[in-house]
C-alpha cells in the first residue's frame, strides 16, 4: 500500500494462521549467531520516517533491533546475561554491575499508564481507497477518486482494563488514523451511533459509574452492577445507548463484523467553500454479526483474546477485512436539525431511510502490527486531528473531547511530543515551531522558532487557501453564557424506541434477557424498579418481560403510546453476506477418508475461509500415504471459534458430544458423513433439526454448510430452543 512498510504477501500463506514466528524453531537451542529474523509476512510497521515526517529510504527492519549479538543500550556486546556480577560465586552483588542495573531499570519502567477507557485494544494497518463520491462536498485530498491513503485502525472495549476479556458486553471503540498527504486525520468513533451523554462535562460521571466499584474494584469490564444502572436510570439521556449495549450489538462476533460510527455530526467544506453536515459510518463487507450470550461467556473463560486473535488470524490467512466508509449528508442549516432531529445531540441517530448512507470509499486492513506496545498501545488518536475540508460542529460532547484527548495523550505518553512516536508520525513534513519537552527526538535547526522572524529567513511561512491550508469555517456564534442545553435535548427516548422497534423478534428477546441479567446482578431493588420504569418509555412488553424476570411488580404508569417508525437497517438479521474469513471445523481421525479431507481443506482455503481439522490427538492424521495436520484437539476446541462444523468420524468421548451440542445450541451449521452419524446420535441431535445435513463425503458436507454461512447462523433452529 502507498507509504507503507507492508511486506509482500507470501505466495503460500499458511492454511491455518497462528504461527508465532517467521520460521519454525529447531528442538535444540540455536548456537550459530545470525541477524534478527524479519517480521512475518502478515506484519507491518510504521513507515520509516524522521520525527518530523520526512520519509527515510530504509527497510522496515531498520526500525527494529540490530545485530546478531546481545548488547547494552549503548551498543557494547555482552558475554553473559544470566548471572549478576558478584564478589565470588556466593558473594554479594556488586553495585558496579551496569548491565544488571540497566536491564532491571528498563524492565521496571516498561509500562506506561493504561488508557482510562479503551484500555484493551487490537489494531491493524491498512489502506483507504476513495471512490470520488465525496469530492463535491469535501476538498480533503484523501477523498479524491482513486486516492489511496495508509491507515492504522484500533478496535477496543471501553470499560475493562488491558487484562480484561474481549467478549464482555460493552461498547467498542473504532478509531482510524488516516496518514493523508495533508496531515493526519483521526476518525475516532464507536460501534454504536449514539452516546450515553450529551455534554462532555458529564464524561467523568458516566465512566466513574460504569467502572468497577471503587471499594472492591469489581466487577471488571462489566455494566452489570449498581453504580452503572444508578446513573443511567437517573440520567435518562443514556437510554438509547444503554439499549444498544443490551442488544446483540454489545457483544460483536468479531471486529471484522462490526459497524463503526463517527457518533458526532461533522462539517465538510468543498473547494468552493460550500458546507454540508455529515455523520460518518463504517459498513463491514462481511455484515454486522454478534455472539450469542452463552458464546460470549464461554469465550471470556476459554479464549479471552477471541477478538484480537480473530482479527490477526484473518489478516495472516489473507482474508483481509474490509469496510465501506459512508456519510449521511444533511443541509448545513442555521438550526442544524434534520427531519426534526437535532444533529448536535450525540444521543440521537438519523435513520438511514431518511438519510441514506452514501459510500465514499473502502478500507482494507492488510497487515498486523509487528509490536503491540510500539503501535497498538502507543497510537494516539484525537478528534482534533483534522485535515483541510473537515471541521467540527458545536456538539457539546465533541467539544469536550477536543480538550480531553490531548490532555490524556500528554499524561499517557510522557509529554507533548507523542506525535513523534513512529506510529503517530504524519506522512507529510511538519514545521510546527514546537521545541524541547520530554522525549524530543527531532534535532531542530535554526535559531528562530517564532513568528515573525528574519533570522531563519522568515520560515516557517503561513499558508493560504491556494496552499491547501486548514479551513476554519467562519460559523456565526451568538448567545449568552449559560450552563444549559437546548429544549431538543430533552427528548431521551425517541432514538431508543426507533432502535428497539426495528429489531427482529429474536433480537428483541435477546435485549429482554440482557436487561434481566444485568439488572439481576444489581443489589438495590430501587435501582431495578427505576430501570423498569424507564423501559416502559421504550416498550410496554419489554418492561413487562424484564419486570417478570426480576420478580418485580410493574411500577408506574404505562408510557403514552407513540407512533414509531422502524428502520430495517438497524436489524442484523435478514440479509446475506460474504463468507470470507469464516472458520470451518472438521472432526476427523485415521478412519476418515483423508484424501477427501485434504481436497476439502484446499477448497475451503481457496474460498478465503479457514479450515481447522479437529482430531482426537495432536500432530498428524496419516493413512494410505496421505497426511493431514491436526489444528485442534477435543481439549483445545470449543464451538465459539467455529462458524460451522463437519463431523467426519465419531468418538466415544464426552468432549465431542459437548462440541456438537454447543454448536447446535449456538445455531451453527452442522453436516456429517456416514462415519459421523453415531456422534450426532450420541449428542441427541435429530436429522430433522434445521441446518443439520447428512452427506456422503467430506466435500459434500462442506458444500451443505457453505450454503448456510451467508446468513451467519441457522436462525430457524432458534425455534427449537424456545419451545
Amino acid at each position: 500500500m502507498p507509504g507503507s512498510s507492508r511486506r509482500p504477501k507470501s505466495k503460500t500463506p499458511p492454511v491455518v494462521p497462528g504461527a508465532p514466528a517467521v520460521t519454525a524453531p529447531a528442538v535444540a537451542e540455536p548456537t550459530q549467531p545470525h541477524e534478527p529474523l524479519p517480521p512475518k509476512p502478515d506484519q507491518a510497521a510504521p513507515r520509516p520516517s524522521t520525527p518530523t515526517g520526512a520519509p527515510v529510504a530504509a527497510p522496515v527492519e531498520a526500525m527494529a533491533q540490530q545485530g546478531a549479538y546481545l548488547t547494552t543500550a549503548q551498543g557494547a556486546r555482552l558475554t553473559d546475561t544470566d548471572h549478576s556480577l558478584k564478589a565470588g560465586p556466593r558473594g554479594p552483588v556488586l553495585l558496579q554491575d551496569h548491565h544488571l542495573r540497566e536491564k532491571i531499570t528498563h524492565f521496571d519502567h516498561e509500562r506506561i499508564p493504561e488508557r482510562v477507557v479503551h484500555a484493551r485494544g487490537a489494531a491493524a494497518h491498512g489502506v483507504f481507497a476513495a471512490n470520488g463520491a465525496a469530492e463535491k462536498i469535501c476538498c480533503a485530498s484523501l477523498f479524491e477518486k482513486g486516492k489511496e491513503t495508509p491507515v492504522f485502525v484500533r478496535f477496543s472495549t471501553v470499560l475493562g482494563s488491558r487484562g480484561s476479556a474481549d467478549t464482555v458486553r460493552d461498547t467498542r471503540g473504532f478509531a482510524t488514523k488516516f496518514y493523508t498527504d495533508q496531515g493526519v486525520f483521526d476518525l475516532v468513533g464507536n460501534n454504536i451511533p449514539v452516546f450515553f451523554i450529551q455534554d462532555g462535562v458529564k464524561f467523568p460521571d458516566i465512566i466513574h459509574a460504569a467502572k468497577p466499584h471503587p471499594d472492591r474494584e469489581i466487577p471488571q469490564a462489566q455494566s452489570a452492577h449498581d453504580t452503572f444502572w444508578d446513573f443511567v436510570t437517573l440520567h435518562t439521556e443514556a437510554t438509547a445507548h444503554t439499549l444498544w449495549n443490551m442488544s446483540d450489538r454489545g457483544i460483536p462476533r468479531s471486529y471484522r463484523m462490526m459497524e463503526g460510527f463517527g457518533v458526532h455530526t461533522f462539517r465538510l467544506i468543498n473547494a468552493r467553500g460550500k458546507t454540508v453536515l455529515v455523520k460518518f459510518h463504517w459498513k463491514p463487507k462481511l455484515g454486522v454479526h454478534s455472539l450469542l450470550w452463552e458464546e460470549a461467556q464461554i469465550a471470556a473463560g476459554v479464549d479471552p483474546d477471541m477478538h484480537r486473535r480473530d482479527l490477526a488470524d484473518a489478516i495472516e490467512a489473507g482474508a483481509f477485512p474490509q469496510w465501506d466508509l459512508g456519510v449521511q449528508v444533511f443541509p448545513d442549516t442555521e438550526d442544524q436539525t434534520f427531519e426534526g432531529i437535532d444533529l448536535l445531540d450525540p444521543t440521537k441517530l438519523v435513520p438511514e431511510e431518511l438519510a441514506p448512507v452514501q459510500v465514499i470509499g473502502t478500507m482494507t486492513l492488510n497487515a498486523n502490527p509487528t509490536n503491540y506496545f510500539a503501535q497498538t498501545e502507543q497510537v494516539a488518536f484525537h478528534p482534533g486531528h483534522l485535515v483541510r475540508g473537515i471541521d467540527h460542529t458545536d456538539d457539546p460532547l465533541l467539544q469536550g473531547r477536543l480538550f480531553s484527548y490531548l490532555d490524556t495523550q500528554i499524561s499517557r505518553l510522557g509529554g507533548p511530543n507523542f506525535a513523534q512516536l513512529p506510529i503517530n508520525r504524519p506522512h507529510v513534513g511538519t514545521n510546527d515551531m514546537f521545541r524541547d519537552g520530554m522525549h524530543q527526538t527531532a534535532v531542530h535547526s535554526g535559531v528562530a522558532p517564532y513568528r515573525p522572524n528574519s533570522l531563519d529567513g522568515g520560515c516557517p511561512f503561513l499558508a493560504g487557501n491556494k496552499d491547501a491550508a486548514l479551513i476554519e469555517y467562519p460559523e456565526a456564534v451568538a448567545g449568552q453564557k449559560v450552563r444549559a442545553a437546548p429544549k431538543s435535548f430533552d427528548d431521551h427516548f425517541s432514538s431508543a424506541r426507533l432502535f428497539y422497534a426495528s429489531l427482529s423478534p429474536v433480537e428483541q428477546a435477546h435485549v429482554a434477557k440482557a436487561y434481566t441479567f444485568e439488572l439481576g446482578k444489581c443489589y438495590e431493588k430501587a435501582i431495578k424498579q427505576r430501570a423498569v420504569t424507564v423501559l416502559r418509555q421504550i416498550d410496554e412488553q419489554l418492561a413487562q418481560t424484564v419486570a417478570a424476570g426480576l420478580g418485580l411488580p410493574l411500577p408506574g404508569k404505562a408510557g403514552k403510546k407513540v407512533k414509531i417508525a422502524v428502520s430495517p437497517a438497524l436489524s442484523q438479521l435478514g440479509g446475506k453476506w460474504p463468507t470470507d474469513g469464516r472458520i470451518i471445523g472438521i472432526f476427523a481421525d485415521e478412519s476418515t477418508d483423508l484424501k477427501d479431507l485434504a481436497t476439502t481443506i484446499a477448497t475451503i482455503a481457496e474460498q478465503s475461509m479457514t479450515p481447522l481439522v479437529i482430531g482426537p490427538h495432536g500432530g498428524e492424521l496419516e493413512r494410505g500415504g496421505t497426511q493431514v495436520t491436526v489444528s485442534r484437539t477435543l481439549d483445545t476446541v470449543r464451538s465459539i471459534e467455529l462458524d460451522a462444523l463437519v463431523i467426519a468420524s465419531t468418538a466415544d468421548d464426552v468432549r465431542l458430544t459437548l462440541l456438537l451440542q454447543e454448536a447446535h445450541r449456538h445455531l451453527k451449521g452442522i453436516a456429517y458423513t456416514p462415519d459421523g452419524a453415531d456422534a450426532l446420535r450420541a449428542a441427541g441431535i435429530p436429522d430433522s433439526s434445521a441446518g443439520v445435513a447428512a452427506t456422503k463425503t467430506v466435500a459434500a458436507a462442506f458444500d451443505a454448510i457453505a450454503a448456510l454461512l451467508p446468513e451467519h447462523r441457522v436462525w430457524a433452529r432458534g425455534a427449537e430452543y424456545s419451545k
